[in-house]
């Protein structure tokens, strides 16, 4: 056997994803070299060697993908100066805070973001790193996520409009574009892999309109198709971001978007809670990603993004955590529980189902990260991202139906994690960082960054 030699058994459900959202009864999954073999009844040939799950009393799903974070505020969670503030006034309580972070605590902010994407059954997470403070470079997060052992999609952010020139920041914490360049250039130089498979993609994100530069968002156009990389930002996060880029631009966020060239297959914006009907229609014409973020649009007071209208026309959407401090929680399955719940809230009772908010977690935010080809679906040929849920317990006792239970009801904590075949949870423990130790070193930091 190899190490990536395993025969997932007798599984009640596989919830495979795939054209036909065909769940399998019964069913066994085998994984070879971090990719699914073979999905449906009867193990191996020859059983000898391989390491057997058993999956009786489990649903397994693909593993989750989180489209949008922020993984250095995982620090800052529950900060009394913002609890109660709308997006602009929590951002201005917590710039003086983030700007006294250091490379330690963006390595451990992100190992404890990530150990808790993963206990959620989480395998993919894209990351936004906005602000460099006093050393800190994208590889404290790249280091981060390559010991918890999910697929990482970090991206290159950026702030260089500060308070001065009309932007939302601090001075301080902005940066000169060329030196935003110089270092997006030597981030993907040295990260990003675009082979099959790949562990760490890099993207270029510069942080939102009201903070960065017309010219900033071109440059980055350029440098994205230069290096065949995708592109990620901020967009129409709620009625404060609109109004600024009506007084400040001169039209909506959808249209600035478009004037720069920032639509497209290989781009993917968070939030766009307020987008109007022609933008959505635009997002669809063009194949743009949004990463829809429903518990931080709630926690900030921001809106119900329209996830039913986006669906309609045809809009790839994923799911994103965001930031933990604009959540206070870092799990990525209360999200699809949570958009459901605002889509029913807005349309009625049949707006979504559980299915289809599960779709979302999966096969959307694959889609969205242009990995739908090899990730967000159970079949053979695909990377073996798996996330085995343990429904004979508790949290799912009473449920009917197993599958919508996992939306409905729970389990909250994903009992296996397999990520490109390797074993990331197991028995609803993480395998591969000291989560004790990391959050001993967290306090240190919090300590600190409080002082």
């Amino acid at each position: 056997m190899t190490d990536h030699g395993r025969w997932i058994r007798n599984a009640d459900v596989v919830v495979t994803m795939d054209v036909g959202r065909s769940e399998l009864v019964g069913a066994d999954i085998l994984v070879v070299d971090g990719k699914i073999e073979n999905v449906g009844a009867g193990g191996p040939e020859d059983p000898a060697g391989w390491e057997v799950i058993d999956a009786r009393g489990c649903v397994v799903t693909p593993a989750l993908v989180n489209t949008h974070h922020h993984l250095f505020q995982t620090l800052t969670r529950a900060v009394p100066a913002g609890q109660d503030a709308s997006l602009f006034g929590w951002l201005r309580s917590l710039y003086p805070v983030w700007a006294r972070m250091r490379p330690e605590d963006m390595l451990v902010s992100a190992q404890l973001g990530l150990a808790e994407l993963a206990l959620s059954g989480c395998g993919t997470s894209s990351d936004h790193l906005y602000l460099y403070p006093d050393g800190v470079r994208l590889e404290d997060t790249i280091e981060a996520a390559s010991a918890v052992g999910l697929r990482f999609h970090p991206t290159r952010g950026a702030m260089s409009v500060g308070e001065s020139s009309g932007g939302l920041p601090p001075d301080n914490m902005t940066e000169r574009e060329a030196d935003i360049i110089e270092d997006c250039i030597r981030v993907i130089d040295a990260f990003h892999d675009p082979s099959e498979g790949a562990m760490v993609r890099v993207g270029i994100a510069p942080c939102s309109p009201f903070s960065v530069s017309r010219e900033l968002m071109c440059d980055a156009v350029a440098l994205a198709a230069d290096k065949d990389v995708r592109l990620h930002t901020h967009l129409a996060e709620n009625a404060e971001d609109v109004a600024w880029s009506l007084e400040n631009i001169g039209c909506r966020p959808g249209e600035y978007a478009e004037s720069l060239g920032w639509v497209g297959e290989h781009v993917w914006h968070a939030h766009c809670v307020q987008l109007e009907p022609r933008e959505i229609a635009l997002f669809a014409r063009t194949r743009t990603g949004v990463a829809h973020c429903p518990s931080s649009n709630c926690r900030l007071g921001s809106g119900i993004a329209p996830v039913r209208a986006m669906r309609d026309a045809g809009v790839a959407v994923g799911l994103g955590v965001d930031g933990s401090a604009s959540n206070d929680s870092g799990s990525l399955l209360p999200e699809a529980r949570q958009a459901m719940m605002l889509q029913r809230v807005r349309h009625g009772a049949a707006a979504m189902s559980a299915r289809e908010a599960i779709e979302i977690a999966t096969l959307g935010g694959a889609t969205v990260l242009g990995r739908a080809g090899e990730l967000g679906t159970i079949e053979p040929g695909k990377r073996a991202d798996l996330a085995i849920w343990d429904v004979s317990g508790l949290g799912a006792a009473g449920a009917w139906d197993p599958v919508a239970a996992l939306v409905l009801c729970g389990p909250l904590t994903v009992r296996d994690l397999l990520v490109e075949g390797r074993p990331v949870v197991r028995d609803c423990m993480l395998t591969t960082v000291d989560t004790v130790a990391v959050t001993e070193t967290a306090r240190r930091c919090i300590a600190r960054l409080a002082a």
